[in-house]
């Protein structure tokens, strides 16, 4: 999933729910099922995500609601191996990326 987000210091859970098409409590939920989230909090109790934070966000979107994991597994499978994990996702994201680059090149032509 390609999200499109800002080039920010900071992002606010509404910014984030809009871009993943998912509820704010979901990713309230997921910051307090999921350890590799640390969003800031300011004076106001207010998330604010870092650019890191969202690449595992995206990360967790993608093993719960892509590939079906539950969040027992998804937790585990970070865990146990995380740094495959992220490579695997990454490839994954960079294909995808291609993919709509080449379809937007053959509607134009």
């Amino acid at each position: 999933m390609h999200i499109d987000l800002p080039e920010k210091r900071y992002y606010t859970i509404g910014e984030l729910a809009r871009a993943f098409d998912v509820n704010a409590s979901l990713i309230r939920f997921w910051d307090k099922e999921f350890d590799v989230l640390k969003p800031k909090k300011n004076a106001k109790g207010n998330r604010m995500f870092t650019p890191d934070d969202v690449k595992n966000l995206q990360l967790i979107y993608h093993l719960v609601k892509e590939r079906g994991f539950t969040l027992e597994g998804a937790k585990v499978h970070l865990k146990e191996s995380q740094k495959k994990t992220m490579d695997k996702f990454e490839i994954i994201r960079k294909l995808e990326l291609i993919k709509t680059q080449l379809i937007n090149i053959k509607n134009e032509l």
